[in-house]
C-alpha cells in the first residue's frame, strides 16, 4: 500500500471471500472487448484467478483506507465521500470521475425504482381501501360474538 497506510498489517484473505469468477470474466471480458476493438482475447484460468485475487486485494485496500478515513473523522459508517478519500490517498485520484458519474447513475435508478415501488404501494393501499366486508357477514359475526359473551 502507498502513503500512511503502507504500515497497516498485511491482509491473508481466505478463498471464501473471493469474488465471483462469472462476475469477474463478464467484467474482463468486456473491458478488453472494449479496449481490442471487438476481437475476443480468451482468459485462461491463471489470468482469471489473478484478477480476482487482484480485485479483492484492491477492494480490501480501499477499504482499509476508507476505514481510517472515516475513524479520523470519529464516525462509525463509512460514506462515498471517504471512499473518494481513500482512492485519492491510495494514489488512484483517475477513478474518481468514473466512479462519481457511475454512483450518481445509481442513485438515479434507485430513485426511479423506489418511487415507482411507493406508486404501486399507494394503488394497492387504494384497492384495499375499497375492499368492504358485507354487512350480511359483519352483523353475523357481531351476534355470533353476542351471543357467546
Amino acid at each position: 500500500m502507498k502513503g500512511k497506510y503502507k504500515d497497516l498489517p498485511e491482509m491473508v484473505i481466505p478463498d471464501t471471500e473471493g469474488l465471483p469468477k462469472a462476475i469477474v470474466r463478464c467484467v474482463v471480458k468486456d473491458t478488453l472487448s472494449q479496449l481490442s476493438h471487438g476481437s475476443d482475447i480468451p482468459l485462461v484460468g491463471e489470468s482469471l484467478d489473478a484478477f480476482c485475487v487482484g480485485g479483492r486485494v484492491f477492494i480490501h485496500s480501499l477499504s482499509a483506507a476508507a476505514n481510517e478515513i472515516c475513524k479520523d473523522s470519529n464516525r462509525h459508517i463509512i460514506t462515498a465521500e471517504d471512499v473518494f478519500k481513500a482512492l485519492e490517498e491510495l494514489e488512484f485520484p483517475e477513478f474518481d470521475t468514473d466512479l462519481r458519474s457511475s454512483l450518481e447513475e445509481f442513485r438515479e435508478k434507485n430513485a426511479e425504482k423506489k418511487s415507482k415501488a411507493g406508486l404501486s404501494r399507494t394503488k394497492d393501499t387504494e384497492k384495499k381501501g375499497k375492499r368492504r366486508v358485507p354487512a350480511a357477514k359483519h352483523e353475523g359475526r357481531s351476534k355470533q360474538k353476542r351471543r357467546r359473551g
